[in-house]
């Protein structure tokens, strides 16, 4: 685990329930709203969240008063000695943390998700393989063995063809995704929204892991248990890293895979989303197909896989920044 910045540290007191094995905090943490209002707050003032560890804070903590309660930041700040205890047990599980302030951060998921990228971001594995871009894959988590095939043939060729498989680590199609890929020698980055250090001690995972061909994050402390909420906000970082998206199977008007996929058709346009188009059709497919949709041509080689890529270009966009990772509009 690499060295926490200051920056990272201040943003872990603030927003992180510092949970160490199955224990809980109820310390009152800021929300990623709260932490956003209070890092532009900063950014006025020419500061950044590591000024709040400064010894002269004192004024700092009364001049952000109106964003954030004086003596709420305090005690939030003052969690230094269960900051260390935490720390040490992510590095036992090779788990780290990376900020919106550190150059480590996935660029990916900055630009694109602006403002609404996680402050914080967990993970074990080469961090570096969050840039490759790839092929996101998501669907339910009920589904038949015909496309628990499809979806491991699907991750198979994604493998041969050199790009990166990005999923969700959920039963069912994400499994099948990444296990396809993996077992045919490519590189996989798993989502998840629960239990990142557990996954992460998993043996097989582990070795994958040591080898470079797994990367495995999380915006959840890595302790964190399962969370509907939690399951569909992770959607939008699995769009982000990718450069194409197919989703195999879908409920209509419901369900974390249809969440996620409307919001990348009606609002984020992150990517361009494929749906299956071989097989037996669907409603939630179809109504996909409806809001726009495309359908997936169905590549059997590793060529033409690349051709999909080729003809989905969705280039990163370039924003300014400040220092402690808020994109600026340009009038700022």
């Amino acid at each position: 685990m690499q060295k926490l910045s200051v920056n990272t540290k201040a943003i872990l007191l603030l927003m992180a329930p510092l949970i160490a094995g199955r224990g809980s905090s109820e310390s009152d943490i800021l929300t990623p709203g709260e932490y956003n209002r209070l890092a532009r707050h900063l950014h006025a003032m020419q500061c950044e969240p590591a000024d709040l560890l400064s010894q002269e804070s004192g004024n700092l903590y009364r001049a952000c008063q109106d964003v954030v309660d004086a003596k709420r930041m305090q005690s939030l700040l003052g969690r230094g000695f269960l900051l260390s205890q935490v720390v040490e047990h992510w590095q036992a599980r090779a788990v780290w943390v990376v900020s919106r302030a550190d150059a480590a951060y996935p660029r990916r998921i900055k630009s694109r998700l602006r403002d609404s990228a996680p402050a914080l971001l967990y993970g074990c594995g080469d961090v570096n393989v969050l840039e490759t871009g790839g092929l996101a894959v998501v669907g339910s988590r009920h589904v038949d063995n015909e496309l628990i095939d499809y979806t491991m043939a699907a991750g198979q060729l994604a493998a041969r063809a050199g790009r990166t498989v990005i999923s969700g680590g959920a039963k069912g199609i994400d499994q099948a995704a990444m296990r396809g890929a993996l077992e045919a020698g490519g590189k996989v980055i798993g989502v998840l929204a629960e239990r990142l250090e557990k996954s992460a001690m998993n043996s097989e995972h582990r070795n994958q892991i040591i080898d470079g061909r797994l990367v495995l994050i999380s915006p959840y402390d890595p302790g964190a248990g399962f969370n509907v909420g939690h399951a569909m906000q992770r959607n939008k970082l699995i769009y982000a890293l990718g450069d194409a998206s197919l989703v195999v199977s879908s409920d209509i008007n419901k369900g974390g895979t249809w969440a996620g996929a409307t919001e990348q058709l009606d609002k984020l346009k992150l990517v361009p989303v494929y749906v299956r188009s071989t097989g037996f059709s669907s409603k939630g497919l179809d109504a996909l197909r409806s809001k726009g949709a495309l359908p997936w041509p169905e590549p059997h080689s590793a060529d033409a896989f690349d051709a999909v890529f080729e003809n989905s270009f969705s280039p990163i966009p370039e924003k300014k920044q400040d220092s402690i990772g808020l994109f600026l509009d340009d009038e700022e």
